[in-house]
This record gives C-alpha cells, structure tokens and sequence, in this order.
C-alpha cells in the first residue's frame, strides 16, 4: 500500500505531497511473457496474491495456468530465485515434460523481459498511492489489461532485455 514515488511536476515552490493510508497490507505477483515464433503473438500472463508472499504452491498454481493456456512445449526462463529451485518445483517440473526450465545468470535484471513489464506497470501506479487494497487490485488489474491488449508494449519489453526474439 506504500505508494511508489516517482519524479513529478509541481507549481515552483510548492513541493507535491501523496498522503498514504498506511497498513501493511499488499498484493503479490507472479507473471509470465510468453511468444510464439509462428505467430509472432505475445501474450502476458499475471496472477494477483492478497497478502501473502509468493511461494512454490504459488508458482505450481501459476504453472498449471500456463499448462492449460499454451499449447507446446514451454520455455521457462527464470531468475534464480529460492522459489524456483525448490524440491517442490523440481518434482513439478519433472512430472510436466512440456516444460524446460533455465535460468538467467546470478544477477542480470536486465535480461529478465518480465523485469520490463512490471516497471510498465509501476509507471502507470506512480504516484497514485491507493485508499485500500481493492483499488490496488483494481489499479493493477487496469494496467494488466492495458499491457495485455497491446503487442507494441509487450514486444518492446522484450526487445529491451536483448533476448533474441525474430
């Protein structure tokens, strides 16, 4: 709920203020950009969590979402999070022949196309702090559709990590 603050315009001299509830409450994401090379088709996949962190019963769940939603085999390139290493993940992945699994090098954001969407998305909640945690939702909620319904955006999130897509 801790709004994120970035640069801004203001009248000289007066500095802008956000007013922020307070609370610890917040939501948690897992995401997923996924290409097809046939097509040229991108599609963004968000799953939302309330106040709870994302764990590998999480990801399992999101997994599963994926499994029912693309057809194929899935190429999973992820960040060396503890999550994705997990025994729990590693026997779902074994089970799921559909799905390779890499991961990006130690610490490389910059590789990461997802990292790109998700600073789409927090440009778009800048400055806005919420009231309570349904407009939150809302707001993101608004900005996953925004990012969904737009190729140019998508394909520029990946264009901006370097992966070779064409």
């Amino acid at each position: 709920m801790v709004p994120l603050i970035a640069r801004t315009w203001s009248r000289k001299g007066e500095t802008p203020m956000i007013r922020t509830c307070g609370g610890w409450s917040k939501v948690s994401a897992i995401s997923a950009i996924s290409s097809t090379i046939k097509k040229r088709r991108i599609g963004l996949y968000i799953q939302f969590h309330r106040n709870k962190n994302i764990r590998s019963e999480q990801v399992i769940q999101f997994l599963r979402h994926l499994l029912r939603h693309i057809p194929g085999t899935i190429v999973l390139l992820w960040d060396n999070i503890q999550t994705h290493k997990s025994r729990i993940i590693h026997q779902f992945l074994v089970t799921h022949p559909r799905m390779h699994c890499h991961h990006f090098p130690g610490y490389a954001p910059e590789l990461n196309p997802d990292e790109f969407v998700w600073s789409q998305m927090k440009r778009r909640l800048a400055n806005s702090p919420p009231r309570q945690l349904e407009q939150l939702q809302k707001d993101l909620q608004k900005g996953k559709r925004r990012l969904q319904r737009s190729q140019q955006l998508l394909i520029s999130c990946i264009h901006a990590s370097g992966l070779p897509w064409d």
